[in-house]
């Protein structure tokens, strides 16, 4: 595997604080906390010296310091507040990707040859930024985006080949990842080295793919697992407007509009964006253009954020600190493009229970665990597909956490990891690959044929099936009841049923019967009965079975 490109990172600190200043005039040199979901995300250099740190509640915060002031978390204003550092920036360079506001990249081979080395280069793009935008940043420069961050924070240039070396020290907090690392660091596993020493096979079998990206990026490999190809042209969707925008609210209706339409066709093809380049010409000829990097996958929401951001920033003509580049455009857009600069197969990659990889399902997955804490492993149990003939026989559920293996012998069941935390346990790295390698005897399912279970019912499956059976009786027209004979002959046709004490129901359609014969040759276990699909005239169809002569409603289908 060849080693990921050198990459150049320019971070600028506390910016979410920074660009409170800039665009509501908040004084940064004072205590300032940037609250989200009633927690500090951000804290300006003086809050910091009151003992304030990311991840407070707001009243603790304050408790620390009493004349701290509160700014909301506005994505919006902090992304329109770095466009002219990011315009400053690519005066010096060209291929600037906006990670996230605060953090912009691009590749290190260009800048490093044309002013002279990687550290001329660093040099070179932090005065600039001081002396357009006013704006403090540092630049890190090393083997891929992940550790060019960290090296940003540090200020330091990580030498070619030495990116592993510098992270293997690093805690594993700097992945970000706040559930994960909770687990990692109950399994003994407390730095990257030892997180990146795990063989990535055990790591995607216990932790899945967040997982594995996240060992990927441990190891100081690239961020991008997926080999990332270029899209056919098709793929760029365009608005023109024969009025020129020139109004931010008109600009986010016209992004939204777009998203939704450029999500829509990468949709068609089953593919999905990773890296978004939005364009726009405005009525003097104007052209503008940037890209915006993303390290997991632009849903429609995330796209039209991106584009209302841009346009934002790019329509407010806010100069930022110090009289900072780019103004206002002199005209309004008339053209707008999305082109969808990085793409992969979307195949594998459908939403769970709680939504996209990441922390809802790692918070979904604690809350389960705590819950089991408090009132035993058999408060919260999962379903298991197995075999069987009767839609009873083919779930079986199962503890949340323990191994998800059928009564029965069924389909290959779809790969099911363990939830973070099933196994908890302390001690060295050893101890977590241990962890690891058991999460993957338990997570993994071999594929096994089917046996035939004659005498299942065809699909669809029922939607409930009834933990005890109702008794029920069955009729003809004429009012006798319906039997089955022992070779299976039905009497009449089923034409009215009554389920335990209730009122008699018509029957507008019914198939059947589908016999079992079971454990024959055990007289004690044997079980023989037939099975019937009823639709009732109201629209609800049922599962019945008669066994001895009695009739059992079994299900309820959907």
């Amino acid at each position: 595997m060849s080693a990921p490109a050198r990459a150049l990172l320019l971070w600028c600190p506390d910016w979410p604080v920074l660009a409170a200043e800039i665009v509501d005039g908040v004084p940064a040199t004072d205590p300032v906390v940037v609250l989200h979901a009633n927690r500090v995300v951000a804290c300006s250099e003086r809050a910091r010296a009151e003992g304030i740190r990311r991840g407070l509640r707001r009243r603790e915060a304050q408790g620390r310091c009493p004349q701290v002031t509160v700014v909301d978390h506005d994505p919006g204003r902090d992304a329109r507040a770095f466009e002219p550092v990011v315009a400053a920036v690519e005066e010096v360079v060209a291929g600037v990707e906006v990670i996230r506001p605060g953090a912009c990249a691009t590749a290190a081979r260009g800048p490093s040859r044309y002013l002279g080395g990687e550290e001329a280069a660093a040099e070179r793009i932090v005065e600039h930024v001081a002396q357009s935008c006013a704006v403090e940043s540092q630049v890190g420069i090393a083997d891929g985006v992940f550790a060019a961050g960290l090296a940003a924070r540090e200020g330091r240039i990580v030498p070619p080949g030495g990116t592993a070396a510098f992270l293997a020290t690093r805690p594993v907090e700097a992945l970000g990842r706040p559930a994960l690392v909770d687990l990692l660091r109950r399994l003994g596993v407390r730095t990257l080295g030892d997180f990146a020493a795990l063989p990535a096979g055990d790591v995607l079998a216990r932790f899945g793919f967040d997982g594995a990206l996240a060992h990927r990026l441990a190891a100081g490999r690239d961020d991008r697992p997926l080999a990332v190809r270029q899209p056919p042209a098709d793929l760029t969707v365009t608005a023109e407007h024969d009025e020129p925008i020139d109004r931010v609210d008109a600009a986010a209706f016209a992004a939204r509009t777009l998203a939704e339409r450029l999500h829509e066709r990468l949709a068609a093809y089953g593919l999905a964006c990773t890296r978004l380049g939005i364009e726009a010409v405005t009525a003097h000829g104007q052209e503008l253009h940037r890209v915006w990097r993303h390290d997991g996958l632009l849903t429609a929401a995330a796209i039209a954020d991106r584009v209302r951001w841009q346009l934002d920033g790019w329509l407010s003509g806010s100069n930022g600190r110090g009289g900072a580049r780019p103004a206002r455009p002199t005209a309004g857009i008339i053209r707008l493009r999305l082109v969808p600069d990085g793409v992969l197969a979307q195949a594998g990659l459908q939403p769970g229970l709680w939504g996209e990889t990441g922390a809802e399902r790692e918070r979904a997955h604690r809350a389960l665990n705590r819950v089991q804490g408090i009132l035993g492993p058999e408060a919260v149990v999962t379903a298991v597909l197995g075999g069987g003939r009767s839609p009873a026989d083919q779930v079986r559920l199962v503890p949340w956490g323990d191994e998800r293996v059928p009564a029965r012998p069924g389909p290959p069941p779809l790969p099911a990891l363990p939830p973070p935390g099933a196994t908890p346990s302390v001690g060295s790295a050893e101890s977590g690959r241990a962890a690891v390698r058991a999460g993957r005897r338990t997570g993994r399912a071999r594929a096994v044929p089917e046996p035939p279970w004659p005498g299942r019912i065809p699909p669809p499956a029922p939607a409930v099936v009834l933990p005890t059976p109702l008794a029920a009786e069955v009729h003809d027209a004429a009012g006798e009841p319906v039997v089955v004979s022992a070779r299976l002959a039905v009497s009449a046709a089923p034409a009215r049923l009554t389920v335990g004490a209730g009122r008699p129901a018509e029957i507008s359609g019914w198939a059947g019967p589908w016999p079992v014969d079971e454990r024959w040759w055990a007289p004690a276990e044997a079980r023989r009965r037939a099975r019937f699909q009823v639709c009732l005239v109201d629209g609800s169809a049922l599962l019945l079975a008669v066994e001895g002569g009695q009739w059992l409603v079994e299900a309820i289908y959907d």
